[in-house]
């Protein structure tokens, strides 16, 4: 090679070197926040919450792109597949992180191996809550109300083999009743056909429930977690109520594909930890029933382990098989 040709190859490669710390697109191109579940829906809710401020933070537009489909599979595919530049980002909680690759045999993404944690924000519980039409204030009340009923009942679930689903079997196994779980495309269609009692109760996290539970459309007579949420003082823990073993909480965190830059991953996460410790930002959480609480990347991905192995001994008990 000549000394010109080497002197242009070394050219190139110092521009490419000085590209490469630059992966993600340029500073004022807006970022898709991708959830999995339908427009109205809680993860929906927050993620609106926080995209404004998350904008006003970055200086960028931060745009929520709902992706409904499969328990949020087919938003977690699409970020898989999306370039690691920091335009496509994915809300999403337990299911579709820690759940969700355990129940199905080609999720088509490996959390662990596919995504970057970039932080979490909350924790949060689910519950039980009964329609309008359903006339129990209290979980005894439903447990000898189904009895009546010949020991059978439907339940509404947000998700198919969803953490929900589980707890279903888990609180029919309890108390020796015969409920069916009957899975929705998200919380939003679940609430619909419970507020029209087309279905008498549904299990989800609180804060699918909330805000009809404040209007008197829906009553929560339960909820998991070791203590009573703040947000629903009234409501107890089915701990008090003897049912021990489903303390640990769900979390809501947000992911980057693989091969996201560290420098983006450093920004955002500063970027969200501001975010979260904002007045408004912990109030408007607080109220929707999340426990508020940054979690740095590594935290979120610790967390996310410790409950994956949680849920995969109650996943095996019960007998279910991936499909």
């Amino acid at each position: 090679m000549t000394s010109r040709r080497r002197f242009a190859a070394t050219l190139l490669g110092a521009a490419a070197l000085a590209a490469a710390p630059a992966v993600w697109a340029a500073d004022n191109a807006p970022i898709h926040l991708l959830v999995g579940f339908p427009a109205g829906g809680g993860s929906d809710v927050i993620a609106r919450l926080l995209t404004d401020k998350l904008q006003a933070e970055l200086g960028r537009n931060v745009l929520v792109e709902n992706r409904p489909g499969a328990g949020g599979q087919i938003a977690a595919q699409l970020l898989k597949a999306a370039r690691p530049d920091g335009t496509t980002l994915f809300l999403s909680h337990d299911h579709t992180i820690s759940i969700l690759p355990q129940v199905v045999k080609k999720p088509g993404y490996a959390p662990q191996e596919d995504f970057v944690p970039l932080g979490g924000f909350a924790t949060f519980v689910n519950g039980i809550a009964v329609s309008p039409g359903t006339p129990v204030k209290t979980v005894g009340e439903f447990v000898e109300w189904v009895r009546a009923r010949g020991g059978k009942s439907a339940v509404g679930i947000p998700a198919p083999a969803s953490t929900p689903e589980f707890l279903v079997q888990l609180i029919a196994k309890r108390y020796g009743l015969d409920l069916v779980a009957v899975p929705y495309k998200g919380s939003a269609p679940m609430m619909a056909d419970m507020l029209g009692n087309q279905i008498p109760t549904g299990v989800g996290s609180v804060q699918d429930f909330i805000e009809y539970q404040r209007a008197g459309k829906l009553r929560m007579i339960g909820v998991l977690g070791g203590q009573r949420q703040d947000a629903m003082p009234d409501v107890p823990t089915f701990a008090e109520l003897g049912f021990k073993g489903l303390e640990d909480t769900p979390f809501y965190g947000i992911w980057a594909p693989k091969g996201t830059p560290a420098e983006f991953v450093r920004r955002f996460s500063q970027a969200l930890e501001k975010v979260v410790a904002l007045p408004e930002v912990r109030k408007g959480l607080t109220d929707l029933g999340l426990t508020v609480g940054y979690m740095t990347p590594v935290q979120l991905e610790q967390r996310e382990r410790a409950y994956t192995r949680v849920w995969s001994r109650i996943i095996a008990e019960s007998g279910f098989q991936p499909h």
